[in-house]
């Protein structure tokens, strides 16, 4: 990861930036950096980390998307919705987090960078009520994998894909695919700067 930019890094995941994609990931980063002075919106503060366990991490799952309508649940800082909704303007990205400060946090960025396709929902996911349902819901370190296929069951349409960012896998504790979902694939990643494993666990509603 050293002395690479963005996009390189990036490439090295398949992934391709171009040099506005990258413009407005720095811009996000700005902006995160500064409100995280006040609102303590992530544990890392380091500017280096931040690119590789925030945006490279997030970058991780765009080889995996389908579908129109997605929703990141637990999003937490914008993660991984702001970076999806930056390099997929046709889909629709809805960020869900129950924390008011960094739901605002969610909005002001949606609005600095301009994506029109993306809104946040401050709420807690159980009171979730989409209409239409998602084609697809993503979670990263949000919770275990049963508890997010409970959460996700009601949000997604029949044949929709509910994918998990985790770090080891198998995981620990609550790791079960639940009724009504089938285990597609669990696909082992590499994010350039983290030595940690990676795995994006993928579950077909049935």
């Amino acid at each position: 990861m050293k002395g690479l930019s963005i996009a390189a890094a990036a490439a090295q995941m398949g992934v391709e930036l171009t040099a506005d994609h990258q413009q407005q990931l720095e811009h996000y980063l700005q902006l995160l950096s500064r409100w995280n002075r006040a609102y303590n919106l992530t544990a890392i503060r380091d500017p280096k980390k931040m690119v590789t366990h925030h945006i490279l991490d997030s970058l991780s799952i765009l080889p995996f998307m389908e579908g129109e309508r997605v929703a990141d649940l637990g999003s937490g800082a914008g993660l991984p919705g702001i970076p999806i909704a930056l390099l997929y303007p046709e889909i629709e990205v809805v960020m869900v987090d129950s924390n008011s400060k960094k739901s605002r946090f969610i909005q002001q960025a949606i609005l600095e960078l301009g994506l029109a396709n993306a809104s946040v929902v401050h709420s807690r996911v159980e009171e979730l009520r989409p209409d239409p349902l998602f084609d697809m819901v993503v979670s990263r370190a949000f919770t275990s994998l049963s508890r997010f296929l409970v959460l996700s069951s009601p949000l997604l349409k029949s044949g929709g894909v509910a994918v998990a960012m985790k770090g080891k896998w198998p995981e620990q504790g609550d790791g079960e695919v639940i009724g009504g979902f089938e285990l597609e694939r669990v696909a082992a990643v590499t994010v350039p700067g983290i030595s940690a494993e990676r795995h994006m666990v993928i579950c077909r509603k049935v």
